[in-house]
Order: C-alpha cells, then structure tokens, then sequence
C-alpha cells in the first residue's frame, strides 16, 4: 500500500516575517500591547503588512535599535523601560508583550533578564516571545507568543478541578471571535463544555491550567504551545485533525467525543450539509492539480481538504513539521488520497525553491499555493498562482467557513476562465520559463 513520502531539502525559511503575528494578535487580545524591538527594517514591513492606521490608532509600536545599540555601546534597560512607562500611562494595557527580531537575537539582547525588573517597576506583566525569522517561519510567530502565555496562565484551583468526571477543556491557538464561537457551539452540540481558550479576547480572562486539563490546539503550527502545555503546565494534548474544511472539522470533533467519551450525533448530515452547499465551487476544482511551494504551515490541512474536494496534489512544501504534533492529520492526509484513490503527495520540509521551480516546470500544475515573493514571477510565466498569506488571514476553520477556503482557491481559476471566454489565454513558450 503507497504511503507518504517525505522529504528535506536545504532551503531557507522563504515566508514573511514572524513578528507579522502581531498583526491579528493585537486585535485578538484586546486589553493587550505589543512592542516589537528591531531595526527600522522591521517598522517598514510592520508598516507595509499592518497597514497605516488612520482613524484608530493601533495597539502595537517599534522600538528601534539604532548603531549604538547594535553596538552595544548603550544600555537598553533604561530606554526600554522609558517606553513600556510611557506605553502604560498612554495605553494602559493589563499586558505588554516583548516581540524579539532577528538584531535582538544576533546581538544577544538580555530580553528575558530584562524584562521581570521593569515589571516589576511598572506594576504590569511583561511577557518576551522571540518571533525573529532567523529561528521560525512565519505563522510561527503566534507560536512563540502562545508557549510564553501558557506560563501565565492561572494553575487550576482544587475547587475547579473536583469533578473528575468532566475535565476541563481548553482550546489554543488565536481565531477571530466569531469563528471560536462557531467551534465552542460544535462541542456544545455534542454535550462537550470549552473551559476557555488561549488566548482570550482579554489577557485577564486567560483559561486555568494544570495536571487534568484537556488541550486541543486548532492550528497546525503550534507545536511548541503543545510541547510547553504538556511538559510545563502538565495538560493532557488531544491528538486532532485540524478543524479546516468540513472533513476536518467533523474529525477534530469526533476526536474530542472519543476522549470525553461522548457518541457524537448528528455529525453525517452536518458534513453532507455542507458538501452540498459547495458543489458549485467542487465542480470548478474537480481533477485539478496544485503544487504547495510552502509559507503558512497550513499546507498539510489544506492539502487533505482540497483532495477531499476532487483535486491532485503533486507536493506539499512545508518550512517546518512536527510529525508528532501533525501526527493525526498526516494520517488523515493518507486516508483520503486513498479514499479518493489519487496519488500520495511528496512532502518536501524546508524546500529549495530553485528545485521546486524545476519542479513545477515539468508537472505543470493547474494552481501553485505559493509565497508573496514568487507569486509574480510564476505569473509572469503562465504559471497560476495564489498568495498563502490569504488563508492566514482569512477564516477556514469549522463548517461554515469551508466554503471561503474554495472561494480564495478558484478565484485565479475563475479569473483564467473569464480570460479564455474572453480569448485571452495565457501564452507561454518554453524559453520564457526561465528564472
């Protein structure tokens, strides 16, 4: 029987930058503020990325390190504790998160020793998360923040934890409140309690933890907020499929009941509902290939849900992968190539971009699910492309929002179609594809 083939290249971590997260991070906790300590390099592509705030301003700012801190011909203790003094009579944050870049891990920046005196002398928690692109990828950042919160966290009182018969229940990783609604009503549906989540919408709120808490993470990329709520705060980790894609969704709920030993009910209607509710965008994806270069960590959730829907996967480059932590939905992954009889994509970690363009060259794919930088370049080639960032920031978790995740991909195959109806067809030549 075919199974998954892995592999590892040497290329770099091509994505953006991770101190990005700060961008849904900062409206997701909204009692909070971030200070990101870099160069002025990082406000430029804070600025480009965030976009300017015009009629609110945002709860975010850049401490910048100039020559002399590089240096380390000044002392940084006093300015940074200058700023977060000025950030606490300004804004009033209950916490004020320290983002560490690239410059603050090269020139060896204290930040950890740092930051429990000047917490203690602004009477505020000071929370460090080294989110540099040296180190992680790009929806790593939220990772980072995530496994230095979890240690915030309030230990379980006696009290809480005196029903052994229903554990707690805590879910982790950052979504829009909308969409942690939808997937808290899900378990309620099938008599499941969500304790909380981490984050919360406010940092006060932040769930209880310790020994006899259930966790299940909603993100592939949180695989050290999985390792720190297991080894640190001694939670129980629920091995789950993500919940992307109406097939994802039912298998991370029927994988909660399986633990609180719950019959889930109703769940086949549920994801019949929806497969009907997309026919018009399956009919569109159906025997189409696509080719993941790699940037998000979604790439394997992704990959399994677009199988599902009828589609051929010829690779799945990830920067990053921990087997363990994807461990439930690589063996979804393979499941439904059988089930739908395709071929087992390669899974290329850390990929070589110059390979995987040879790559493309000779499959010709139908779409590549790529990066910012390479997404025009393979345009400008008659390649059809899709930024990977949008599905970052857009919402693809439960069964509602199965259908914005077709939506993002058969927008460039839309778009294709209305240019040949129109005579317009891409013209391609061998000669041309040459980077």
């Amino acid at each position: 029987m075919e199974t998954l083939k892995f592999e590892c290249e040497t290329g770099n971590y091509h994505t953006f930058c991770p101190i990005s997260c700060v961008s849904w991070l900062y409206q997701k906790i909204s009692d909070s503020f971030f200070l990101v300590i870099g160069t002025k390099t990082c406000g430029y592509f804070l600025q480009n990325a965030l976009g300017v705030m015009i009629f609110a301003e945002p709860r975010y700012a850049m401490a910048e390190l100039e020559e002399g801190d590089i240096s380390a011909q000044l002392h940084d203790f006093d300015e940074l504790k200058r700023l977060c003094l000025q950030i606490q009579k300004d804004r009033n944050p209950s916490v004020i998160v320290w983002i560490g870049t690239c410059t603050t891990e090269i020139i060896k920046m204290d930040l950890e020793g740092m930051a429990p005196k000047i917490e203690e002398f602004i009477g505020r928690p000071i929370i460090v998360a080294r989110a540099n692109g040296l180190d992680y990828a790009f929806t790593q950042g939220e990772d980072t923040v995530l496994a230095a919160m979890a240690h915030r966290c309030p230990e379980i009182s006696t009290l809480t934890n005196t029903n052994k018969c229903i554990p707690p229940l805590v879910l982790f990783g950052s979504l829009p409140n909308t969409v942690a609604q939808q997937l808290t009503r899900e378990l309620e549906h099938q008599d499941i309690h969500v304790s909380g989540w981490l984050p919360e919408a406010r940092y006060e709120e932040l769930p209880e933890l310790g020994a006899g808490v259930f966790v299940c993470g909603v993100h592939p990329f949180l695989s050290r907020t999985a390792t720190t709520l297991m080894r640190r705060r001694k939670c129980q980790l629920i091995g789950a499929p993500f919940p992307i894609g109406p097939d994802g969704t039912r298998a991370w709920i029927e994988k909660i009941c399986q633990v609180f030993n719950k019959t889930p009910h109703n769940l086949d209607e549920r994801e019949s509902n929806i497969w009907k509710n997309l026919e018009d965008y399956l009919s569109l994806v159906q025997g189409k290939s696509v080719f993941f270069m790699g940037d998000n960590l979604l790439e394997i959730s992704l990959a399994r849900f677009l199988i599902r829907c009828g589609m051929i996967v010829y690779e799945i480059g990830i920067p990053y992968m921990d087997k363990r932590f994807q461990a439930s939905e690589l063996q979804f992954l393979e499941k439904t190539c059988q089930e739908m009889s395709v071929p087992m994509p390669r899974i290329v970690e850390k990929p070589d971009n110059s390979n995987q363009i040879q790559r493309i060259r000779a499959m010709k794919p139908d779409l590549v699910i790529t990066g910012l930088a390479h997404s025009n370049p393979l345009e400008a080639r008659g390649i059809t492309t899709k930024w990977s960032v949008e599905f970052t920031f857009a919402q693809i978790h439960g069964f509602t929002n199965a259908r914005d995740i077709l939506e993002l991909v058969t927008r460039p195959l839309r778009r294709n179609n209305h240019l040949n109806n129109l005579g317009w067809s891409k013209l391609v030549t061998e000669k041309s594809f040459v980077f």
